[in-house]
């Protein structure tokens, strides 16, 4: 935990001293501009630890400033990274269109006036001479350069935020897949499942939201509703009554739940107490019998750090190979064990669909599947984007979503 906590700090420095560099140090000559500009970059690489520390201990009012400011700043990031070749393409081009600054800075030098004392060598652009054919219009060159290419990725960093505000505290959107499962009997054709993950409850959502999901999966008229996951960021002393719209869920053969890693965070015995209170049944490594249908859940895999990890061969112990299975797993890597029991179809979230793209990248290399349907050592996965968000309340190209599931007998 030291070294992850250092490793952490570590990063959020470096990056910052990347945003100084190119939105403070080459955008400003020396003065009062660049001194606020650091003192600003010092603040906000402090707020982030902060924030996270902060919101974990109940300092709940930190989290709209440093989640945002962790938005803005990853988009920074990746345009300033994007723009990072054109300037340099733009900076050979000044150069080669220029070529006199190089004589000028001999001039400047000792090349011309042999009387010039040697500090004349440690000059640095801001005492340079502004006139032309010398370093000091180079200067103004390279400044007006990178006060457009801050300009230009902060606009995008902001406007790319704010749109992703927009869909990530809006509603979430019914998406409607139908799966076809070869086992399944024709007397279970068209059985509908609420699927719902990553809701999310915690600093920046509360109990409106949890109405506004229970309304639209209660308008599904559902057969099964399935919460896979990542409920809460918070405990049930904190969290209690922004979930307790729960209770309210209808569905014709009942509301499951399992596990998600940030359960395992927020105090999961406590909260698997809460959900089952409220009218969902958590399927903690067991298998029911639906009619002509099994139905399982297993815990998710950072349960194991909590001696409270997937126990696969506990729950497909003993089953009729011959009925298919639905297994409700919060993470979609799970489905290689899953395979390897013969389940027929996983449901999972966990992933948010990438959240923020091109962050969706970096989750495909752990993920099998990011989102909807795929296929698993030929074991069916589908993953729902998540009706929250963690962290920044920002999705990009991940849009919240609730999804109804329709399963069919293969014709």
């Amino acid at each position: 935990m030291l070294g992850f906590i250092l490793f952490a700090f570590g990063m959020i420095a470096l990056i910052h001293l990347y945003l100084w560099k190119r939105l403070v140090r080459d955008t400003t000559r020396k003065g009062r501009w660049r001194r606020a500009g650091t003192v600003a970059a010092i603040a906000l690489a402090v707020l982030l630890p902060v924030t996270l520390v902060g919101t974990r201990m109940g300092q709940w009012w930190l989290a709209w400033p440093g989640y945002m400011w962790l938005a803005v700043m990853f988009y920074l990031i990746v345009m300033l990274v994007l723009l990072e070749l054109p300037m340099l393409v733009a900076k050979l081009w000044l150069r080669r269109r220029n070529p006199t600054h190089t004589s000028a800075l001999v001039g400047v030098g000792v090349g011309v006036d042999q009387g010039a004392p040697p500090a004349a060598h440690h000059d640095t652009p801001e005492q340079l001479p502004d006139q032309p054919g010398t370093r000091g219009a180079d200067l103004d060159r390279r400044l007006l350069l990178a006060r457009g290419a801050a300009i230009f990725a902060g606009l995008t960093a902001v406007g790319v935020s704010g749109y992703g505000i927009r869909s990530a505290l809006g509603a979430p959107q019914l998406d409607r897949v139908t799966i076809p499962l070869a086992k399944l009997p024709r007397t279970m054709d068209g059985l509908r499942i609420a699927l719902v993950s990553d809701i999310h409850l915690g600093p920046l959502r509360g109990r409106s939201h949890t109405e506004r999901i229970v309304n639209m999966i209660n308008g599904m008229d559902a057969d099964i509703v399935a919460v896979v996951g990542d409920l809460v960021d918070g405990s049930v002393e904190e969290l209690g009554v922004a979930a307790a719209p729960l209770r309210d869920l209808r569905a014709k053969r009942g509301s499951y739940f399992v596990t998600g890693n940030h359960e395992y965070f927020s105090g999961y015995a406590e909260w698997v107490d809460e959900v089952a209170r409220l009218g969902l049944r958590p399927l903690r490594n067991e298998r029911l019998e639906i009619d002509g249908l099994d139905l399982a859940g297993v815990n998710d895999v950072v349960g194991e750090d909590y001696d409270d990890g997937p126990d696969f061969a506990k729950t497909f112990d003993g089953r009729d190979t011959s009925r298919p299975v639905v297994l409700l797993a919060h993470q979609p890597v799970q489905a290689h064990d899953a395979a390897k029991h013969g389940v027929d179809l996983q449901l999972s979230g966990h992933t948010h669909g990438g959240q923020m793209v091109p962050f969706s990248l970096l989750v495909a290399l752990e993920q099998p599947v990011l989102s909807g349907l795929g296929t698993v050592d030929g074991t069916k996965v589908y993953v729902t984007n998540g009706a929250g968000f963690w962290g920044p309340p920002v999705r990009v190209g991940a849009p919240p979503q609730v999804t109804l599931v329709e399963l069919r007998a293969a014709t």
